[in-house]
C-alpha cells in the first residue's frame, strides 16, 4: 500500500487528493489546486480557440493532438470547455512532488478547502481562463462553466479515503492548513471532518448551514463506509443520471445527451455492460503486468547473484594474474601493476553496470507494484461511471508499463565472466610487450529495426552490438546493394552506430547489412534488412545551392528573385533512374520575362539563364512561344506561352532517356531532349518579374506510358 501512495497525491500541492477532477489528458488535480493555477488569457479570442470545433478526434487520443493547436469540440465530451493550446509563458515553479506548475499571472491566496463543500460560494471563474496540466503541461481554455465542466474522479476520491482511514487511527480535521488537529465532528451534508476552531470558522450554526447534521467522527467514518453508492449525474444536464456509455467519446452520457446533445449520432452501449467489460480488460492487463513483476523479482535475484559471482571471479582472476606475474620475477613487477589496474577497472566496471541495473530495475519494479495496487483498489469500486472515467487511462498505463518490461529489460547488461586471457609464453626479452590479447573477432551487430527507416530517397540504419558482448569493436562497415538486386558495396566505415544514406533511387528496394571489426579481424554480417524508398519523388527547392539573389518561401516550394537578371535554383533531390514528373505553377508574371524550366547537373552555372551552358537542359518560354535550349543552342520554337496561373510540367524518363515539357497539361513541342543519362536535378531560372511554386509527388500524366514516346512530337 505504501508504494501506491504517490498515485494518490496531487501533483500541485503534494497532498492527498481532495475533490479530484479529471482533465482531458486523463491526469487528476485537486479542485482547489486547479483554481489556484488558473491563468487568465487576453479577452480577445485567440486564433487557436476559434478553431476548437474543427476536428473529430477523440478526446482521449490526446497523443495525436501534437499536429493540432486545439482540442476537438465537434465529437468530444470535453470540447465545450475549450481546447489544448500552447502553454502560457508564465514562469514555472515546482510542487512538493517535483512537478512543474504554472502559477497564475497575479498572486492569489492559498487554496480555501473550506469552500469546497459549497460550490455556490466559490467566486466566479474569469473569462478566458486557461488551465495547464501540471504533469503533461497541456493547456486548455475554460468555458462559462469553469471548473464545474470537469468530471469529478469519485473512484480516486474513494481510494484516497480508504487509504487514509487505513493509515490514520484518529480522524484529523480536513480544513486545518498546518498540523491538522483531531476532528470533533463530521457534517453529513458537507462530508467534511472539522475540529472545533474550523467548525466555528467554516461551518457556523446559522443560515443554510444550521440545517446540516453534525455527527461524531467515528459515526461519520462508518456512514462513509456504509453509505450507498452515489448516483452519478451528467455534467451537461445536472438533473439527468448517467445511464449510457458513448463509445466514440469514451465517456458516460445521459438520456438527454443522446436526444439533444452532441452524442446523438454516436454509438452508445449500456453503462453496466461497459463497466464489466472495462473491468475485465483492466484485470487481464493486471494479470500480465503481475507476471512481469514476478519475472522482475526473479531477475533481481539473478542480478544479486551475479554480483557475488563477479566478485568471486574477479578475486580468482586477480590471484591467477598475480601468480603468473610473480613467475616472471623482477622484470614482470612493473608490468604486473599495470595489468592489475586494468583488471580492477574491468572488475569495477562490471560491478557498476550490474549495480546500476539493479537500482534501475528496483525503481521500476516499485513503480509497477504501486500502479498494480492502485489499479486493484480502483477495481474494488462499485461506481461504474466513475470507474469508466479513468479505466481507459489506467488500461493504457498498465499496457505501457508492461511494455516497458520488454525489449531486453530483463536481460543482464553484463556477464560475470572476464573475457581476458593472459598469454605467458613470450620470452623474457619481450616482457615489456606483455598485454592482454583478444582471442575473438566481434559478434555480428544487431540492426535496431525500430530506428531504421526510409524518408523520400534517404535511408537511415541503426545497429548495436549484442547486449552481453564484451569484445572490443574498432569500427563498423555498412553495405548496401544497388537497389536492383546487384552486388553489395561499402557505403560507410567508422565508429558510429547510426548512418543515413542519401541520394538513393526512388521506388527501389535496397538490401542492407553491417559487420564489426577489431584488431583480430572482421566479424560476421548482421541479418539483411530490406528498405523500400518512396515510390514517388517529394522534394523542394534547395536554398543551399541557389544563387544568392534567389528568394525562397512557402517551405522552399515558392521561389522568386530580387534581380533583373536570370538566376538559377535547383531541387534538393537528384534523379538517375525511373520516370519522374513535377509541375511548376506561375504565381506572378510581369513584363513578359523568359523563365526557364528543366534539369541540370549539380555544377550548373547559377548566374545565367538555365540552358546557357552544357550542364543544363531546359525550355524557356515567354507569353507567346517557347524554345528548347542546351549549351546555348536554341531549338524547336513552338507557339504557346505562359501567363499568370499557367502550369509548366516536366517529365523525365530514364527508361527512354528523354525529357518532355508540358504547358497547361498539353505537351509543348516534340520530345525536347534524348540520351538523358546520369544524375540530374530539377532546376528553374527566373528574374524578379516572375514567381513560381513547385508541386511534387505527382503521378505520371495519364496520356503518357513510359517507353512509348513518339519522337516526332506527339505522345501516345
Amino acid at each position: 500500500m505504501d508504494e501506491m501512495e504517490e498515485e494518490l497525491k496531487c501533483p500541485v500541492c503534494g497532498s492527498f487528493f481532495r475533490e479530484p477532477i479529471i482533465l482531458p489528458c486523463s491526469h487528476n488535480i485537486c479542485l482547489a489546486c486547479a483554481r489556484n493555477i488558473l491563468v487568465q488569457t487576453p479577452d480577445a479570442e485567440s486564433p487557436q480557440s476559434s478553431r476548437a470545433s474543427g476536428s473529430g478526434v477523440s478526446d482521449y487520443d490526446y497523443l495525436d493532438l501534437d499536429k493540432m493547436s486545439l482540442y476537438s469540440e465537434a465529437d468530444s465530451g470535453y470540447g465545450s470547455y475549450g481546447g489544448f493550446v500552447s502553454a502560457p509563458t508564465t514562469p514555472c515553479q515546482k510542487s512538493p512532488n517535483g512537478v512543474r506548475v504554472f502559477p497564475p499571472a497575479v498572486p492569489q491566496p492559498p487554496p480555501q478547502h473550506h469552500l469546497l463543500g459549497h460550490p455556490g460560494s466559490l467566486p466566479p471563474i474569469p473569462r478566458n481562463s486557461c488551465l495547464t496540466c501540471p504533469q503533461c503541461h497541456r493547456s486548455l481554455i475554460l468555458d462559462e462553466r469553469g471548473l464545474r465542466g470537469f468530471a469529478k474522479n469519485r473512484v480516486l476520491e474513494g481510494v484516497v479515503d480508504r487509504y487514509q482511514q487505513s493509515k490514520t487511527a484518529a480522524l484529523k480535521c480536513q480544513l486545518c492548513e498546518k498540523s491538522p488537529k483531531e476532528a470533533t465532528v463530521m457534517c453529513e451534508q458537507c462530508d467534511v471532518f472539522y475540529c472545533d476552531p474550523c467548525r466555528l470558522r467554516c461551518h457556523p450554526p446559522r443560515g443554510p448551514l444550521a440545517k446540516h447534521r453534525l455527527v461524531p467522527p467515528a459515526q461519520g467514518r462508518i456512514s462513509r463506509r456504509t453509505s450507498p453508492r452515489k448516483i452519478s449525474t451528467c455534467t451537461e444536464h445536472e438533473l439527468e443520471n448517467l445511464s449510457m456509455y458513448c463509445v466514440q467519446c469514451k465517456m458516460p452520457v445521459c438520456y438527454q445527451c443522446l436526444e439533444e446533445g452532441k452524442h446523438g449520432t454516436h454509438e452508445v452501449k449500456a453503462l453496466g455492460a461497459m463497466w464489466k467489460l472495462h473491468k475485465g480488460q483492466l484485470s487481464q492487463a493486471l494479470n500480465i503486468l503481475s507476471d512481469r513483476a514476478t519475472e522482475a523479482k526473479e531477475f533481481l535475484v539473478q542480478l544479486r547473484n551475479m554480483v557475488q559471482h563477479i566478485q568471486e571471479n574477479g578475486v580468482e582472476f586477480e590471484a591467477c594474474l598475480v601468480a603468473q606475474c610473480d613467475a616472471l620475477i623482477d622484470a614482470l613487477n612493473r608490468r604486473k601493476a599495470q595489468l592489475l589496474t586494468r583488471v580492477n577497472k574491468e572488475h569495477e566496471h562490471k560491478l557498476k553496470v550490474v549495480r546500476d541495473q539493479i537500482s534501475h530495475c528496483t525503481v521500476k519494479l516499485r513503480q509497477t507494484t504501486g500502479l498494480m495496487e492502485y489499479c486493484l483498489e480502483v477495481i474494488k469500486e462499485n461506481d461504474p461511471s466513475g470507474f469508466l472515467q479513468i479505466s481507459d487511462a489506467l488500461i493504457r498505463r498498465v499496457h505501457m508499463t508492461e511494455g516497458q518490461w520488454g525489449k531486453g529489460t530483463l536481460t543482464p547488461r553484463m556477464t560475470s565472466d572476464f573475457d581476458l586471457t593472459l598469454d605467458s609464453g613470450p620470452l623474457l626479452q619481450t616482457i615489456h610487450q606483455l598485454d592482454f590479447i583478444q582471442m575473438k573477432v566481434p559478434s555480428a551487430p544487431m540492426l535496431q529495426l525500430e530506428e531504421c527507416c526510409t524518408i523520400n530517397n534517404s535511408a537511415t540504419l541503426s545497429w548495436k552490438q549484442p547486449p552481453l558482448s564484451t569484445i572490443a569493436v574498432d569500427g563498423y562497415i555498412l553495405e548496401l546493394d544497388d537497389g536492383n538486386g546487384g552486388q553489395f558495396r561499402e557505403v560507410y566505415v567508422g565508429t558510429e552506430t547510426i548512418c543515413t544514406v542519401d541520394g538513393l533511387h526512388y521506388n527501389s528496394t535496397y538490401m542492407s547489412r553491417v559487420k564489426a571489426f577489431n584488431a583480430s579481424g572482421v566479424g560476421q554480417y548482421s541479418k539483411t534488412l530490406a528498405m523500400q524508398t518512396s515510390e514517388i519523388a517529394w522534394f523542394t527547392f534547395d536554398p543551399t545551392s541557389a544563387h544568392p539573389d534567389i528568394i525562397l518561401s512557402n517551405d522552399n516550394l515558392t521561389v522568386t528573385c530580387n534581380s533583373y537578371d536570370d538566376r538559377v535554383v535547383m531541387g534538393n533531390s537528384g534523379f538517375s533512374r525511373g520516370v519522374h514528373y513535377w509541375e511548376i505553377t506561375v504565381d506572378r508574371y510581369d513584363n513578359h520575362p523568359d523563365p526557364a524550366f528543366g534539369v541540370a547537373r549539380v555544377d550548373v552555372l547559377k548566374d545565367v539563364m538555365l540552358g546557357k551552358d552544357d550542364k543544363a537542359w531546359a525550355m524557356y518560354v515567354d507569353n507567346n512561344r517557347s524554345w528548347f535550349m542546351h549549351n546555348n543552342s536554341h531549338t524547336n520554337r513552338t507557339d504557346g506561352g505562359v501567363s499568370e496561373e499557367a502550369t509548366v510540367g516536366v517529365l523525365l524518363d530514364f527508361t527512354r532517356g528523354i525529357l518532355i515539357f508540358l504547358i497547361n497539361d498539353e505537351q509543348q513541342g516534340p520530345v525536347a531532349f534524348e540520351g538523358i543519362e546520369g544524375l540530374y536535378y530539377p532546376a528553374v531560372s527566373l528574374n524578379r518579374n516572375v514567381q513560381v511554386t513547385l508541386h511534387t509527388g505527382l503521378p505520371i500524366p495519364d496520356f503518357y506510358t513510359p517507353g512509348e514516346a513518339d519522337l516526332s512530337g506527339s505522345v501516345c
